[in-house]
C-alpha cells in the first residue's frame, strides 16, 4: 500500500514538474493552488445581493470603521464642524486664521479662488463674475463694500464652508486649510492683508 502511494505521488510530482517546464510566453503552465497567486477581489464599495460576502457582517465587502474614529488627515474637518444656523454663523466670528499670510499661502489661495469663486465674485472681487454679468444670478456683495471689509475672518470661513444666502457650501470641495488660504487671498482683494515673505510652505 505504501509502495503504491509512493509511486502515485512520484508520478504526480513528475507530471507537475514536466507541466511547469512547458511554461513560456503567455502560458504560465500549471499553477499549484492558483488562489494563492491570484486572489478573489471584492469590490469594496459594492454589495452584491446574489453573492454576499460570507466573512464580513451583513454580507458587506467593506467593514465600517469603529465608532468615533477619524480618518487620517481629517482632524481639521472635525475641528471646524459647526451647525448650520444663524447662531453658529455669529459664533464663527471668533475663529482665527491659523495660517500665515505667506507668499505660498496667498498664491495657493489665489489659485483656489480663481477656480471656485470668480464665476460669481469676479477676478478682483467686484461682484462681476460671468454668471452674474450674464444675469443668471444677482450679484454678491463686492469686496470693497464696507460690510465685507469689516466681516471677521471666521465668518468668511463659515460662509465658504457652509454657504451663505445664495452662495452654496464649498466644505466638500476645499479642506479647512484651503479655505483659510482663500480667506487670506480675499483679504488682499479687500486691501486688509499683505504677504509675509518668510515662507514657501503651508504654515499652521
Amino acid at each position: 500500500m505504501k509502495k503504491t502511494f509512493l509511486i502515485i505521488s512520484t508520478l504526480g510530482l513528475g507530471i507537475l514538474f514536466i507541466a511547469s517546464c512547458s511554461a513560456g510566453g503567455e502560458n504560465p503552465g500549471i499553477e499549484y493552488a492558483p488562489n494563492m497567486y491570484t486572489s478573489f477581489a471584492y469590490e469594496p464599495m459594492t454589495q452584491l445581493a446574489d453573492e454576499p460576502n460570507t466573512i464580513n457582517p451583513h454580507g458587506m465587502n467593506m467593514r465600517k470603521a469603529p465608532n468615533h474614529t477619524i480618518a487620517r488627515g481629517q482632524m481639521d474637518f472635525v475641528k471646524y464642524t459647526m451647525e448650520v444656523t444663524t447662531e453658529a454663523y455669529e459664533a464663527s466670528a471668533g475663529l482665527k486664521n491659523p495660517l500665515l499670510a505667506s507668499e505660498y499661502n496667498l498664491a495657493e489661495g489665489k489659485r483656489l479662488y480663481n477656480i471656485n469663486c470668480t464665476p460669481c465674485h469676479g477676478a478682483e472681487g467686484k461682484a462681476d463674475g460671468t454668471i452674474v454679468t450674464d444675469g443668471k444670478y444677482p450679484p454678491p456683495p463686492s469686496y470693497d463694500s464696507e460690510r465685507i471689509k469689516t466681516t471677521p475672518e471666521g465668518k468668511m470661513f463659515y460662509s465658504i464652508k457652509y454657504g451663505k444666502n445664495l452662495m452654496g457650501p464649498y466644505g466638500t470641495v476645499l479642506n479647512p486649510n484651503q479655505i483659510w488660504m482663500v480667506v487670506h487671498y480675499i483679504n488682499t482683494l479687500k486691501g486688509t492683508t499683505t504677504a509675509v515673505a518668510d515662507s514657501t510652505t503651508i504654515t499652521n
